[in-house]
C-alpha cells in the first residue's frame, strides 16, 4: 500500500509540510510505504483547456506534472496539502487540480483511492480551500478521508499545535485503514463533470 503526500507549499519546510510529514508516519506507522512530492523546485504549469487528453488521456504538456501522474496513479491514497495564499490554496495546488483532469481512464484515474486534505492558514481561507478540495475528491471518485484544518503563520507553527500533528498522525492512519476498505464506485455510475444548462441539452 502507498500514501502519497502532495505539498503544494512554495516552501521546503513550511508548516503544510511539517503537517504532511507528521501524517506520512502515522501512515507508515500502520504499515504503509510513504512519500512526499513537493511542489518546490518544480515546473507545473496550468492547464491550458485544449481538451485534447479527453480524447488521448494523456496530457501534452510535459513538465514535472508527468512524474506525479506517475505517483498519484501509483498511490492507493493521497493526502493534499495547501497553505492558503490570499484567502484561498497556492497557485500551485490548483494547477495540480486542473491538470489531473486527463486521468480519465481506467488503471489510469483517481478513482476509489482515498483522498485526505491538510489546510494550513494565517487567517481567513480555511473554509474555502477544503470545500474546494473535498469537491475535487468527491468529483474524481474518491473516497474522502479526514482534513486537518490549521492556523499558523511563523515556520515553525505547526509544531507548536499539540493537537494539529495528533491530528495529522492520525489521519495518516485513517488513510490507511480506508484504503484497507478496499471501497469501489459501481461502474454504472461515472463522474459527471458537468452541470446541466443551455450547453447540455
Amino acid at each position: 500500500m502507498k500514501i502519497l503526500g502532495i505539498s503544494c507549499s512554495p516552501r521546503k519546510k513550511g508548516n503544510t509540510v511539517t503537517l504532511l510529514e507528521e501524517a506520512l508516519k502515522g501512515a507508515l506507522e500502520y504499515g504503509a510505504e510513504t512519500e512526499l512530492f513537493s511542489v518546490v523546485g518544480k515546473d507545473i504549469r496550468g492547464c491550458d483547456g485544449c481538451y485534447s487528453c479527453m480524447a488521448t488521456g494523456e496530457c501534452y504538456i510535459q513538465d514535472d506534472m508527468q512524474s506525479l501522474y506517475e505517483k498519484l496513479i501509483g498511490a492507493d491514497g493521497v493526502i493534499f496539502g495547501s497553505p492558503i495564499y490570499y484567502y484561498g490554496m497556492t497557485a500551485q495546488a490548483k494547477a495540480i487540480m486542473d491538470r489531473t483532469f486527463s486521468l480519465n481512464r481506467p488503471g489510469k484515474s483517481l478513482a476509489n483511492k482515498v483522498g485526505g486534505v491538510i489546510i494550513v492558514a494565517g487567517s481567513l481561507g480555511l473554509i474555502d480551500a477544503l470545500k474546494n478540495y473535498y469537491f475535487f475528491i468527491t468529483v474524481q471518485r474518491m473516497l474522502p478521508a479526514n482534513f486537518v484544518a490549521a492556523y499558523g503563520t511563523q515556520k515553525r507553527d505547526a509544531k507548536k499545535l499539540e493537537k494539529g500533528m495528533q491530528a495529522a498522525f492520525m489521519l495518516g492512519k485513517e488513510m490507511v485503514v480506508l484504503v484497507n476498505k478496499k471501497f469501489e464506485f459501481p461502474n454504472e455510475f461515472p463522474r459527471n463533470f458537468f452541470g446541466f444548462g443551455t450547453h447540455t441539452h
